[in-house]
C-alpha cells in the first residue's frame, strides 16, 4: 500500500467489521451526531450537570470501544507488538470516550423528564 486513501480505509474497515456492521455503525454515528447538533441548537446552551454525567461515562466508552475492536479483530492486549499498536489502541479508546460522552449528553437531553 503506497497511498492511504479514503477508499482504502473504507475497504479495511469493511474487512475488519463486515460490510453490514460497518455501515450500520456509520449510520448510527451520523444519527447520534445529528441528534447532538439538534440538542445544541434547541437548548442554545450546554447544561453543566448533563456535561458532567457525560464526562463520567467516558472511561466506560473507552473500555467498551477497545473491547469491541479486540473482539472484532480476534486479538487481545497480549498481541500488542509495538508503538503503533499502542497508538492505535489509544486512538480507539479516545474515540470511544468521546462517542460515549456525546451519546450520553444527547440521550439525557432528548429523554429528560419535563417538569410541569
Amino acid at each position: 500500500m503506497k497511498e492511504l486513501t479514503l477508499e482504502t480505509l473504507i475497504a479495511v474497515f469493511e474487512e475488519i467489521f463486515g460490510r453490514g456492521l460497518f455501515w450500520t455503525m456509520v449510520v448510527a454515528a451520523l444519527i447520534v451526531t445529528a441528534a447532538y447538533v439538534y440538542v445544541l441548537i434547541r437548548d442554545r446552551s450546554m447544561s453543566m450537570r448533563k456535561f458532567l454525567m457525560a464526562q463520567l461515562s467516558m472511561p466506560f466508552g473507552a473500555v467498551a470501544a477497545v473491547l469491541f475492536v479486540q473482539a472484532m479483530t480476534h486479538s487481545h492486549l497480549r498481541d500488542i507488538g509495538g508503538p503503533i499498536d499502542v497508538i492505535v489502541l489509544l486512538g480507539v479508546a479516545v474515540m470511544g470516550a468521546i462517542g460515549a460522552a456525546i451519546l450520553v449528553y444527547t440521550a439525557q437531553s432528548l429523554f429528560r423528564l419535563r417538569k410541569a
